[in-house]
């Protein structure tokens, strides 16, 4: 299946507006700030058919995004992408309202510490403060959903991971988009798809990786969730882009979750780019994928 016009577009622009300009770190964070973005949140249909709470949630900033007519008391905790040292709720206005819409549920977006400020576990920390904000709040384990993209992705393994060690109840799901698995970076997709890749470089990855990792190191299971032992989990379906160079972090992560036991789906969705679906109704493809993640969800909560 050929990417859409729009998706070819789209990547061709962000390969001159991401990859290709240098950006210091708080030049990336005042990229993905409320005033940058803005105006993409503010076009026809973004934010149609839901609403935004803003609110304190678990000592944490986050929002709710609450489409109509949401499938009552079930809910997505959504953990952002930014390779750790960035992301915010404006970021990810157009996925989040994009993905509650298509999901028919509400979904929680939480703001965990980022790095270098706030290195690793921080970040795992708040996110599992979110969950058992979530389960206090009358949230059922079973009814909630842990998605995430890029270093989201890896931060709900994480989460996962860290629930199942300590004998607290998992999520039905999981969904990871673009997942960032391995900080250390084993995977030959880095270099097959250096040239192909729209939004990330590999100097970059290995920066922030560092940044975060901090003096836990870049091999902790629960900083690179491709070394973890992953029986136990809950279904997974991960999502990634033929054209990324963190494509095998989802490749393999899917089949080591097989071989483990987990029921793990892999879609390589062909000539789309790093986790595409943060550009919400700007790409028909996000839409697919949603609808993809709906489906899983759906059949997993369906059996006795």
């Amino acid at each position: 299946m050929r990417p859409s016009l729009r998706a070819r577009f789209w990547r061709a622009v962000l390969r001159k507006a991401v990859k290709e300009r240098r950006l210091s770190l708080s030049e990336l964070r005042l990229e993905r700030s409320s005033r940058s973005l803005a105006r993409l949140a503010s076009l026809p249909g973004v934010l149609k058919g839901l609403r935004v709470e803003r609110l304190e949630f678990a000592g944490l900033g986050a929002a709710w995004f609450r489409p109509e007519g949401a499938a009552p008391g079930k809910a997505v905790l959504y953990l952002h992408g930014g390779g750790y040292v960035s992301g915010s709720i404006e970021s990810y206005l157009m996925l989040c309202s994009s993905m509650a819409r298509e999901l028919g549920r509400d979904l929680l977006l939480p703001e965990y510490r980022l790095a270098p400020e706030h290195p690793f576990p921080a970040a795992l920390e708040d996110a599992l403060a979110a969950w058992r904000g979530l389960l206090a709040s009358g949230f059922a384990p079973r009814d909630l959903v842990v998605a995430g993209d890029s270093a989201g992705g890896g931060l709900s393994l994480a989460l996962v991971l860290s629930l199942r060690d300590s004998g607290e109840p998992l999520p039905s799901a999981v969904v990871c988009v673009s997942p960032w698995t391995d900080l250390a970076a084993s995977g030959g997709s880095r270099a097959e798809k250096a040239g192909a890749e729209a939004i990330l470089s590999v100097a970059r990855l290995d920066e922030w990786a560092l940044r975060y990792a901090g003096s836990a190191g870049l091999d902790h299971p629960l900083v690179s969730p491709l070394r973890a032992e992953l029986r136990g989990l809950p279904p997974l379906l991960v999502q990634a882009g033929s054209e990324e160079i963190l494509l095998d972090d989802s490749v393999k992560l899917a089949a080591k979750a097989e071989a483990a036991g987990v029921e793990a789906r892999l879609s390589v969705w062909p000539g789309l780019f790093h986790a595409w679906p943060a550009l919400g109704g700007l790409l028909p493809e996000s839409a697919l994928a949603f609808a993809e993640a709906r489906g899983f969800i759906l059949a997993v909560e369906a059996r006795p």
